[in-house]
């Protein structure tokens, strides 16, 4: 063929531009879409090398990227289907089919979340590698067969004008030779291109090769003097992907120590091994393979998220899968490949796919079912396991009501003692003794085993069972129980006193008259803080302790749900730390102070009773702390 100089099959110049500046948010995206193109090439030669229609020697189908420093190049070469000049023309000069024309009008009108969902409709994955060039080169030989198999070169400087002619490429297949321009000389750089195809194509299908390594080879016949194998420093080329990662085996096929060590592979630095996996492998109605590992999670479980990789066809996408992945399980660690969702789109096209809407139910669904599986088979196992996965499970319950059902069946709860039930079974655990005037079971719980001991152990020794929930969820996990268990209340232990917690009859009589109890409170209200504290009096037993302090049940769960962010009551100004003093009328020290005539001697045994109530809730610090230990020597002494 002559020399060919033509314009690019557009109506506009403004494409150019676009391209280089506004195409996709992130320029880095150029080699993943060259390499990918290389991928896609191989993978088009061997499949028609099966159907018997390529003559050639396939060979070696490494695709190979190169750094040039001095010539400012970078380029991306494989030996795959190649092209003819009329499929140069074809596919490169037209825009493979699409009016620029129509592109740029349609792409102009687009909010920034919407641009990246017309690319892949375009077809302008190639031209993306205008953006960090002055100059793209391609030289591509297509593999034998009817018609012409000369060489082409084609060349762009980023204006319409190109230039297209024979040349002498001996090897089948393409090269795309990048002249990078000084705005993103990064791109020159051994690491800034290895951490890209690390993040991009670590798991293509076919092998990449990009730079060399250093192994040490064994050396035939030699050891050294203590009888070890001797070795030698030999260069190899750099394999930088997985061509076939342990997703693509059918789970059967996988064993435990491939999952764990394929685990070590998505996150090297991570030394904790997860608690298990679960393997996805579906065809019908959608594609899609993958692997989620549950982790071990910490409290700051905020910092793990987007640890899920996704693929397309191998080919890395995103790791921020909100809109796929159901957000409860946007905790879990691993990988999801489906070639049902594109390359490039935004976020709010991905939540209105219909296609993703059933993957996100149907990655819901393997979930509870490995869950409802591992408690089947091994519930020793999952109880050993429960305070790891409980937050996946509760966070779950909350916000997914599909998953709740199927949780109902397997979810836990833990009492203070260490034991473990089903909602049925603890149901059955405490009905006999649990249960409230309003035929309602009260679930008495503790959020610190510490903090709220005497509470508990006042409980307990009336024969009732205290959960542990000191999750960071439970606040809001409590909350959902009560909307779906309509005949149980959960109440803190220390919410309020026992016999208030669990009503079972009317109220026992008052050892002080009406007159005793408004001398009291105006005696107690005179010695403490009024603004934090409110005193109410109560007919508890004489075994029960003089002075408690309680905070209502519904005030401290808003500051609960308020510590972790999830408070109705943000944005006014916090809630305020406010309890009750409850005094315990039938108790001989109450008494004793009402019948003290010594206002002084009065004050200070109110004093003492409540830095005691103060102390057992972790409130009296500094200088009343300092003040009250003095004063419990001077009453010793």
């Amino acid at each position: 063929m002559t020399v060919q100089q033509g314009k690019i099959g557009i109506q506009t110049e403004n494409i150019f531009p676009i391209i280089k500046k506004f195409l996709y948010s992130d320029h880095e995206i150029f080699l993943r879409e060259l390499v990918s193109n290389a991928v896609d090439a191989t993978q088009k030669l061997k499949t028609l090398a099966s159907m018997g229609k390529v003559k050639d020697e396939l060979g070696d189908l490494t695709i190979h990227v190169e750094i040039d420093k001095k010539k400012r190049t970078l380029t991306v070469r494989d030996r795959g289907i190649g092209m003819t000049a009329d499929e140069v023309d074809k596919y490169i000069n037209q825009i493979a089919f699409s009016s620029a024309e129509e592109f740029v009008k349609k792409f102009k009108t687009k909010t920034e979340a919407e641009k990246n969902a017309i690319i892949g409709h375009f077809g302008l994955g190639f031209y993306s590698a205008f953006m960090v060039s002055e100059k793209v080169e391609i030289r591509t030989k297509t593999y034998k067969k009817g018609g012409s198999t000369k060489a082409v070169r084609w060349e762009c400087d980023g204006s319409p004008e190109y230039v297209m002619e024979e040349t002498d490429k001996k090897d089948r297949g393409t090269e795309v030779i990048l002249t990078i321009d000084k705005e993103n000389s990064d791109f020159l750089e051994e690491y800034r291109i290895n951490e890209l195809l690390n993040k991009y194509c670590k798991f293509l299908p076919v092998p990449i090769q990009f730079g060399m390594e250093t192994i040490h080879e064994p050396i035939e016949g030699e050891k050294d003097k203590d009888g070890n194998q001797k070795t030698k420093e030999v260069q190899k080329p750099k394999i930088i992907n997985n061509p076939d990662p342990l997703w693509k085996k059918a789970p059967s096929d996988a064993t435990e120590e491939e999952y764990k060590a394929f685990y070590k592979e998505l996150y090297p630095y991570t030394f904790e091994e997860p608690l298990f996996q679960i393997h996805l492998n579906v065809d019908y109605p959608f594609n899609l393979t993958g692997i989620l590992y549950f982790p071990k999670l910490k409290k700051d479980y905020e910092l793990q998220r987007n640890k899920i990789q996704l693929y397309s066809n191998q080919v890395f996408v995103t790791d921020s899968v909100e809109g796929i992945v159901p957000e409860f399980l946007t905790l879990l660690h691993g990988v999801i490949d489906s070639p049902d969702i594109p390359l490039n789109v935004s976020r709010s096209y991905l939540q209105s796919d219909k296609n993703v809407k059933k993957i996100s139910n149907y990655i819901t669904r393997k979930v509870a079912d490995k869950l409802t599986e591992i408690f089947k088979n091994d519930r020793k196992g999952f109880e050993e396991k429960w305070d790891d996965i409980k937050i996946f499970i509760e966070y779950g319950m909350i916000s997914e009501p599909k998953f709740y059902e199927k949780a109902e069946k397997f979810v836990l709860l833990k009492n203070t003692e260490g034991k473990y039930f089903t909602f049925d079974e603890y149901k059955k655990q405490i009905e006999k003794t649990q249960e409230n005037k309003d035929k309602k079971l009260v679930y008495l719980y503790a959020t610190n085993e510490d903090e709220q001991y005497s509470y508990i152990r006042n409980a307990k020794e009336r024969g009732y069972d205290v959960l542990i929930m000191n999750g960071v969820l439970d606040p809001h996990f409590i909350n959902t129980l009560e909307q779906k268990l309509t005949d149980v209340v959960f109440a803190r232990v220390d919410s309020n006193t026992i016999d208030k917690l669990i009503v079972k009859e009317d109220e026992a009589p008052s050892k002080l008259d009406d007159k005793q109890k408004e001398a009291l409170k105006k005696a107690f209200e005179r010695n403490i803080d009024t603004k934090q504290f409110e005193v109410n009096f109560e007919n508890l037993s004489e075994t029960d302790i003089p002075v408690t302090i309680i905070q209502n049940e519904f005030m401290r769960r808003m500051k609960d749900m308020e510590a972790i962010g999830g408070s109705p009551m943000m944005g006014m100004g916090g809630l305020p730390d406010t309890y009750s003093l409850v005094v315990n009328t039938n108790h001989k020290l109450v008494n004793k102070i009402v019948d003290v005539e010594d206002e002084q001697k009065q004050d200070q045994l109110i004093e003492q009773l409540y830095d005691l109530a103060r102390l057992s809730k972790n409130l009296l610090k500094g200088k009343e702390l300092d003040e009250f230990v003095k004063r419990s020597i001077n009453m010793v002494d």
